[in-house]
Formats: C-alpha cells, sequence, structure tokens
C-alpha cells in the first residue's frame, strides 16, 4: 500500500508539472499582443513627437534673426535699421512675444512632418492619382490643417511690434485684448497664412529628398523665385495682423496700400527677402538636423 501510495503521488506531480508547463506560451503569447498595439502607437507618434523638438529648437535659435525680419517686413527697415530698433528695446524685449511661435511652431510643425507621413499613405493607398502629384497634395492639406493655429501667429505679430509694448506685455493679455472684438479677429490674416503654408509646405517636402542626395549644390532659382514669394506674403500678412480691430481689409487691398507706400518698387515690397533666404537655410538645416537625429534615437 505504501508502494502504491507514492507511485500515485509521483504520477500525479508529474501531470500537474506537464498541464503548469502547457498553460504558460498562451500566457506569453497573450501579453506579447497586448503590448504590441502599443509598440505601434509609439512608433505612429514619432514623426509627430520629433517634428514638434525640431521646432523648439528651432525657433529657440532663431528668434532674433525672426525679430529682425519681421520689422522689415512691417516697416520696410533695412536690416542695419532693424536691429538698432531691437537695441533700443532693449535685451529684455528681445526675446519678447517667444511664447505664441513656440506654441504654435512646436504643433504646426508636429503636425506638418506626422500630417504629411499619413496623408501621404492614405492618398497612395485609397486615391488612384499620379506618384509625383500625391506628396504635393499631403503637403498643401498638411499646411491647411496648420492654419487652425492662426491666432498664435496674430498674437506674435501684435507682441513683436513695439508699437504694442505699452498695451500689453505677455501673451495673455494680447489674447484679452482681442477678445472684444469677437472670433474673427483671432484669424485676421488667415487667407495669406494659408497660400504661405501650402507654398512653404510644397516647397519644404519636394526640396527636402533632393537636397538630401545632393547636399553641397545650393538651392535652385526657382527655390529662390518661390522663396522670394513666400516673403512678399508674409510682408502683407504682416501688416494685416498688426492692426487691432477695424475694418477687415482683403489681400489685394493691403498690398496695393504696401506698394504704393513702398514707391512701387519690388525691392522696398520684398525688403528682408534676403534675410529671410538665410534664416529660411538657417532653419532647414536645423529643423532636418534635429528630426533626423531624433528619428533615429527615439
Amino acid at each position: 500500500p505504501q508502494q502504491l501510495k507514492e507511485t500515485l503521488r509521483k504520477i500525479l506531480s508529474n501531470m500537474m508539472d506537464s498541464e503548469a508547463h502547457e498553460k504558460r506560451p498562451p500566457i506569453l503569447t497573450s501579453s506579447k499582443q497586448d503590448i504590441s498595439p502599443h509598440i505601434t502607437n509609439v512608433g505612429e507618434m514619432k514623426d509627430y513627437l520629433c517634428g514638434c523638438c525640431a521646432a523648439f529648437n528651432n525657433v529657440s535659435i532663431t528668434f532674433p534673426i525672426q525679430k529682425i525680419l519681421f520689422r522689415q517686413q512691417l516697416y520696410g527697415n533695412k536690416t542695419r535699421d532693424a536691429v538698432l530698433q531691437l537695441r533700443r528695446d532693449g535685451f529684455r524685449n528681445l526675446y519678447r512675444g517667444i511664447l505664441p511661435p513656440l506654441m504654435q511652431k512646436t504643433t504646426t510643425l508636429a503636425l506638418m512632418f506626422g500630417l504629411y507621413e499619413d496623408l501621404s499613405c492614405l492618398l497612395q493607398k485609397h486615391v488612384s492619382a499620379p506618384e509625383f502629384a500625391t506628396p504635393g497634395v499631403a503637403a498643401v492639406l498638411a499646411g491647411t490643417t496648420e492654419a487652425i493655429f492662426t491666432p498664435l501667429e496674430r498674437v506674435q505679430t501684435l507682441l513683436q511690434d513695439h508699437k504694442h509694448h505699452d498695451k500689453f506685455t505677455n501673451t495673455y493679455q494680447a489674447f484679452r485684448a482681442l477678445k472684444c472684438h469677437g472670433i474673427g479677429e483671432y484669424y485676421r490674416g488667415l487667407v495669406p497664412i494659408l497660400f504661405h503654408n501650402g507654398f512653404s509646405n510644397v516647397l519644404f517636402f519636394g526640396l527636402r529628398g533632393p537636397i538630401k542626395e545632393h547636399l553641397p549644390t545650393a538651392m535652385t532659382h526657382s527655390a529662390h523665385l518661390v522663396n522670394d514669394f513666400i516673403c512678399g506674403v508674409n510682408v502683407v500678412k504682416t501688416r494685416i495682423q498688426s492692426k487691432i480691430g477695424g475694418e477687415f481689409q482683403s489681400f489685394t487691398k493691403v498690398f496695393k496700400t504696401i506698394w504704393l507706400e513702398r514707391d512701387r518698387k519690388l525691392t522696398n515690397l520684398f525688403r528682408g527677402a534676403h534675410l529671410n533666404y538665410h534664416r529660411s537655410l538657417i532653419s532647414w538645416g536645423i529643423i532636418n538636423a534635429t528630426y533626423e537625429f531624433l528619428l533615429k534615437v527615439i
């Protein structure tokens, strides 16, 4: 009887071990199945995260140059006069108004990179369009989505204009100043922003690949022309957004006003284009270098 009990105990023990061994693989498999969607989601958000960090890096470094360019576009100043104007404002005002572009650019660049990749994939899968047209359409759609954040660009313009220094000292006060004029006041200058975003996105993504492949070569003459056009659109946009309240003037009307004020000369109209070109190259380098680096690291 004792030997029989011992034999039965060993048989039961072996059966329990074998059942436990059989149950382990399904548990491990289910845990992998639960984790895999989260890993996929992190991968899908990578473009958005890298774009956000690239924008933060770019705005922090190039904001003083952008401020000089802004003064040239708004007042038609020469570069030297714009620099002297900033010096008179003092160092404490040098980064005045940086919060709106930080908020705007980190959000819009995240959308620009993320939506461009997502929309490109969707268009390729569901739309039977020529292969060369897909990136351009995706870039324009991404730029249109960015225009949702026009209020941040509007407030940035007001904070950078020294004429408004006494009216409000921070982003919150600027937003409050616009509130009494209605929601439309936040979106003053929307049309030139849509033009700007569409053209600049097509230019950015269209030249990004070729320039990476032929890095030593300079940008083409056509790129210069598009860049100058974007600068001209920015001149009109800056003038429209520098005002608070009053009549909503059309893009054409403001353009005619600036054209007359600047003696009907293209050189005066596109004042700041040279600086804008160099700033664009610096920004291009910072954004792409940061974005590509983070893509590899994350």
